[in-house]
């Protein structure tokens, strides 16, 4: 293909981690450009396997929340990772939402006030050795703006590719066409000749951030305003089964991969051009498990 090929996205599922990291190095021999890895399964705790596990892939959070452990010992672990690696490493950071805290108990005060004292802080504590770059989690505009100020990079997760100019201009001037200035999306992806099949797999994969207000805003500030209106009208009346037939084809390609694999690889070369420096794929399968979705994976870039 003729562009690099991308990242993916990988998690450690309890009875397979030692696997998991047998598939990692599978990923580096393969010549994916990196390995990022979600909060659930202990993100940071797979990186800090990955920095031994593997030789030359960058890798790193995507993302870590910043209101679960302090931040002095995040700045330990962080800098263990990156030194243990040989600065492969990123720290990706992020406030999570609102629903996922109240369920942890956790009290959060203003994000973007938050996460400008958390990198202040990360960078503050003594004797922790040479951090990582920090790379925030963004969404919306003005935590785009702070990530250009404050950060080594930002990473969407299910962001509208139509609306990355509009994100990408948010950031302070130079740092969009930095190539060390990190940019990342987390993509949800799934390969298959099946097209309806890939699609409500992707559906079912997004039914959990349509649920949430901050997204639904951030999607309707990219143009589906329709769409959102139409599934929060959904969700305030209890009427969950209908959320997957409200979420448009126009609105679904716009935020995730799906399909055959010319239709995948061609939809990746759009995230590049649209500005998207590391394009995450988040593979799931219309048939299987998360082994079954990798194998379609490496099939898809072989």
């Amino acid at each position: 293909m003729s562009v690099p090929l991308p990242a993916v996205s990988l998690a450690a599922v309890p009875g397979r981690r030692r696997a998991t990291l047998e598939l990692a190095r599978d990923i580096e021999r393969r010549g994916f450009s990196g390995i990022y890895c979600p909060s659930f399964g202990d993100g940071l705790g797979l990186c800090e396997a990955l920095a031994l596990a593997t030789e030359r892939i960058p890798f790193g959070t995507s993302i870590a929340n910043i209101y679960l452990r302090n931040v002095a010992d995040y700045a330990q672990t962080a800098s263990l990772v990156h030194e243990l690696s040989g600065g492969r490493f990123s720290f990706g950071i992020g406030v999570s939402h609102g629903p996922a805290l109240d369920r942890l108990g956790v009290k959060a005060g203003p994000p973007l006030s938050d996460m400008r004292a958390f990198v202040a802080g990360l960078r503050a504590v003594p004797r922790a050795g040479e951090l990582p770059p920090i790379v925030l989690a963004t969404l919306r505009k003005r935590m785009v703006a702070l990530a250009g100020e404050v950060g080594d990079g930002m990473v969407f997760a299910n962001a509208a590719r139509s609306h990355m100019a509009v994100s990408l201009a948010a950031l302070p001037p130079g740092k969009a066409s930095d190539p060390k200035f990190f940019v990342g999306d987390m993509i949800p992806t799934c390969i298959s000749d099946d097209e309806s099949a890939a699609a409500a797999v992707n559906r079912k994969t997004l039914i959990g951030y349509v649920s949430l207000p901050n997204y639904r805003n951030y999607w309707r500030e990219a143009g589906y305003v329709d769409e959102m209106n139409a599934i929060e009208k959904a969700i305030n009346a209890k009427n969950y089964d209908e959320v997957p037939r409200l979420m448009t084809d126009r609105w679904l390609s716009d935020v995730t991969l799906y399909g055959s694999v010319r239709r995948v690889r061609e939809g990746l070369e759009a995230w590049y051009d649209a500005g998207v420096r590391t394009p995450i794929l988040v593979p799931s399968s219309a048939v299987g498990n998360q082994i079954k979705a990798f194998e379609e994976l490496f099939a898809c870039f072989a």
